[in-house]
């Protein structure tokens, strides 16, 4: 919210991190729009790092990834004070970090003296002149420069100087030991040509992009709008062509089915996963590899076709979930891109301090997290979900959808796509689940309600409220069929995203769920925790209490109780409680 602030940092990691995905999306913007001539994207993506900043595992993944991408116009100023909040750095952090960059291949340089603007200088114009490689300088400084310190000068970190050392510091660098706060004229008249500088290279770059949009009216006018963020006309008409399949299918296939469509009308549309992509479905098929071009190999993508190089959509993150979040935010911060990131739901956790800051920005990101479940069978708890939905639901600002079928995951994607003031995390599943016909049921466009009356046995006012999401719906569609043959008034509600239902009236929640109907059931594959909010303290809920097992996904539902006969079963004892009493 402050103006020339790019990034919300705060966590160490997080800003060295989200800026090389700030470089790839300049370094694949460039490749997209720029013409001999005319270039309209051509800037450097700098970073000020701290000892905390590189200790970070974070900034190991990011950075290594940088050094394989060769983004030669990232360049990290390492503020090398050997300072640390508990006190100096040979505590916990010896390592030879010139040697380490040199390992992920980035260029590196070493100013002895950070105290000299010149040096630092020197060093910055080489940095810039190379073009192969990212760049780290190492630039050796003081922390708490010429103050006299509690304990050392190291105290000036994390615990400020007291007014006698402020006073003895002034006198030291020969400064005004009078005033609070003084800024000498010839520092202000320093400072203030970056106003006259900044105008006149805006000047110059407005200037160009008029003889570029002379030259090149069509990339000009696209430029225009993938910056501002606008979708392109027509885009949603992807969603006319899908055609859900009649045959069960998971939701991570469909929603692969529905990227294709959706790539082919977004070209902005950007992104990858942590070394999954034949697992979790989300590559763009032809939309080429995100590498760097002056590689002299080239990977075997498979079905991926399309350009190599920068201007590739499929960028290949390896095994660095925490990166891959940080990364995609930094993507999003650039802007001209709607990145997406995607690992199995379990891994989730690997980046949820990225996720945060994204939420607390308020970035226009989707995360795609696939294998949702106990679902997942044999890979066992390990890789089996429980808490990690209820988790993701508790942090503000984002949009969790788990869509029950092929219908509601094309509608996940339409919200994800037009949910522009915050993430959106897809959650979907391995196994397959079949189609709901629509026919019966409420259409699907209600998920972007987040909840809805997908099905009640009639118009009076229910005894009893069945509520789920994913792939458990089904199992509560067929439970409340067999109550409603018992005789019982049944509704069963989806309710795929709590944030998207919790936005709607007060009237809608209520004609959904009225609260006159205290028998409620819900039931989701994870952790029972927070569904009281829906259920009520009369209430029960069907889902895990434990870790999971390995088994085939059938049998740890039904060994874990998430079936319909388990949901019948709880209904029934909640209706006779009542009638009891």
């Amino acid at each position: 919210m402050t103006p020339g602030v790019e990034t919300t940092t705060g966590p160490l990691g997080q800003g060295i991190s989200t800026a090389v995905g700030m470089a790839i999306a300049e370094a694949h913007l460039g490749a997209r729009f720029n013409r001999p001539g005319h270039m309209v994207i051509d800037h450097f993506t700098y970073v000020l790092a701290s000892d905390g900043d590189l200790m970070e595992g974070v900034c190991a993944e990011a950075c290594s990834l940088a050094g394989h991408l060769g983004l030669g116009k990232l360049i990290v100023l390492f503020d090398s004070n050997r300072i640390s909040l508990a006190g100096s750095t040979e505590l916990c952090f010896t390592e030879d970090v010139e040697k380490r960059f040199e390992a992920y291949g980035w260029h590196t340089l070493r100013v002895p003296d950070g105290n000299d603007p010149a040096s630092v200088d020197i060093a910055l114009i080489s940095a810039e002149e190379e073009t192969e490689r990212p760049s780290l300088l190492l630039i050796e400084t003081h922390i708490g420069f010429g103050s006299p310190g509690k304990q050392g000068s190291f105290k000036a970190h994390g615990s400020p100087l007291g007014t006698e050392e402020v006073t003895a510091t002034k006198k030291r660098l020969g400064w005004p030991e009078t005033a609070a706060f003084s800024v000498p004229e010839d520092v202000r008249d320093h400072f203030r040509e970056a106003l006259g500088r900044g105008k006149d290279l805006e000047s110059q770059w407005q200037q160009s992009f008029y003889r570029y949009t002379r030259s090149h009216p069509e990339l000009a006018e696209e430029f225009r709008r993938v910056m501002s963020g606008n979708l392109p006309q027509n885009w949603d008409h992807a969603f006319a062509e899908f055609i859900p399949e009649k045959k069960p299918q998971s939701t991570r296939k469909t929603s692969e089915i529905v990227l294709q469509l959706l790539a082919q009308r977004v070209p902005e549309l950007m992104g990858g996963s942590a070394d999954l992509n034949p697992s979790t479905l989300t590559w763009i098929k032809e939309g080429g590899d995100f590498q760097n071009p002056s590689s002299h190999h080239k990977a075997i993508q498979g079905a991926v076709g399309g350009p190599w190089g920068y201007e590739g959509r499929n960028i290949h993150f390896g095994v660095r979930e925490h990166a891959m979040a940080a990364i995609s935010s930094g993507m999003a911060h650039h802007g001209g891109i709607i990145p997406y990131a995607s690992t199995f739901l379990m891994f989730s956790d690997y980046m949820r301090p990225s996720i945060r800051l994204a939420c607390l920005s308020g970035l226009h990101v989707i995360y795609v997290f696939t294998h949702d479940s106990i679902g997942v069978g044999e890979d066992g708890p390990t890789h089996q979900p429980i808490e990690q939905v209820m988790s993701l639901r508790t942090i503000p600002n984002l949009t969790v959808i788990r869509p029950c079928d092929a219908a509601e995951t094309a509608q996940a994607w339409n919200v994800a796509l037009t949910h522009t003031r915050g993430p959106t995390a897809l959650i979907l599943t391995r196994q397959d689940v079949p189609p709901i016909s629509r026919e019966p049921y409420a259409p699907a466009s209600l998920l972007e309600k987040g909840g809805y009356i997908l099905w009640e046995s009639s118009s009076v006012v229910p005894d009893a409220i069945l509520i789920s999401t994913g792939s458990e719906v089904h199992a509560v569609l067929e439970a409340g069929r067999a109550l409603s043959k018992k005789g019982h008034a049944i509704r069963v509600v989806s309710l795929p995203s709590w944030e998207l239902f919790e936005k709607q009236s007060s009237e809608y929640r209520e004609q959904v769920l009225p609260s006159q109907v205290k028998v409620r059931v819900a039931v989701e594959a994870g952790i029972t925790l927070g569904w009281e909010r829906y259920v009520g303290l009369h209430g029960a809920v069907v889902g895990m209490k434990g870790f999971g097992s390995s088994a085939p996904a059938q049998l740890l539902f039904e060994q874990f109780g998430i079936t319909r006969e388990h949901v019948v079963s709880s209904a029934l004892a909640l209706l006779n409680k009542k009638k009891s009493t």
